[in-house]
């Protein structure tokens, strides 16, 4: 039932027929940073009743419905050991909906993620795309196994191509020569937080989805430390200088109504950094704009 004042918490249902599915992801083992990413998935719905469902530029209401799937058990578990539930509930979710949400958890379910896109559709990952909306490549060495530090390695040593993947945001003195090196020999597009700053974000996920359109899929990464950390002080790994909030949301607004863009997660909150409810009310309203942009596609 619609409430007296609609907000996104009337979408959510327990409906398999909804266009959008919603995965939660508590996972929080491996973090290069501790904390606890692992309470972002009920943080997130907590603050649903307080975003409201109309848009007072554009006159549209959203009305997209939202099947929660509810969270996945990864409570005891290492990455690796999480990898095969979460790439499952991927596929799952795939299947049964247009768009599916895999509300993280740190980064490290950006790569049971795609590998779950992947499986649904029967496809290599050849013919996968990833869009990193991040502050950091992501491509420390996995030789101490998987973190939420190295998903972009972990999914290039799985064989996702280096030229299926675009990274947008990344944030000075926040990443090593190597890795930038690395990507750019890898074949990834490469746009920085100052790229975004000086062209705006429309003009960078155009770039991405022109170069990806090709693909089957798409997964796209909101890693929420791509946010300037004053406006995001939820984000353990977010930094002075970041994107803005506006920006950010932009950007997740056009890709969301890209029809090949399958998955989008978002990763990296930590609830419990912030006192204040800013952290809070920007990750509802990444949802408001994610199902804004969905309700665009043709």
């Amino acid at each position: 039932m619609t409430s007296a004042w609609p907000n996104l918490d009337d979408l959510l249902t327990r409906d398999e027929g909804a266009p959008v599915g919603w995965v939660g992801a508590p996972l929080g083992t491996g973090s290069v940073t501790p904390g606890r990413c692992d309470l972002a998935p009920g943080a997130l719905r907590a603050v649903l009743r307080r975003i409201g469902r109309y848009d007072v530029d554009s006159g549209k209401e959203l009305a997209t419905t939202v099947n929660d799937r509810g969270d996945v058990v990864l409570e005891g578990l290492t990455i690796e050991q999480a990898t095969a539930p979460l790439r499952e509930a991927v596929a799952a979710s795939t299947v049964a909906h247009q768009l599916t949400l895999l509300i993280g958890g740190n980064n490290a379910v950006t790569r049971p993620g795609v590998l779950g896109l992947a499986d649904a559709l029967g496809v290599p990952l050849t013919r996968v795309g990833l869009i990193t909306l991040d502050a950091h490549f992501d491509l420390r060495s996995t030789e101490g196994g998987l973190g939420n530090g190295n998903p972009v390695r972990a999914l290039r040593e799985d064989g996702l191509p280096g030229t299926n993947i675009c990274q947008i945001g990344l944030a000075p003195y926040a990443n090593s020569r190597v890795m930038h090196e690395d990507a750019l020999a890898g074949g990834h597009l490469v746009l920085t937080a100052n790229d975004v700053r000086e062209n705006g974000a429309a003009w960078a996920m155009d770039q991405a989805l022109a170069r990806l359109e090709p693909l089957d899929a798409i997964l796209l990464d909101c890693d929420i430390d791509v946010i300037d950390r004053s406006q995001f002080p939820g984000a353990p790994g977010a930094r002075a200088g970041g994107l803005s909030n506006l920006d950010f949301l932009e950007a997740a607004k056009l890709a969301a109504a890209f029809p090949k863009l399958r998955v989008i997660d978002l990763t990296e909150w930590d609830p419990l950094l912030d006192p204040t409810d800013l952290s809070a009310l920007t990750a509802g309203g990444w949802l408001a704009e994610v199902l804004s942009g969905f309700e665009e596609r043709p």
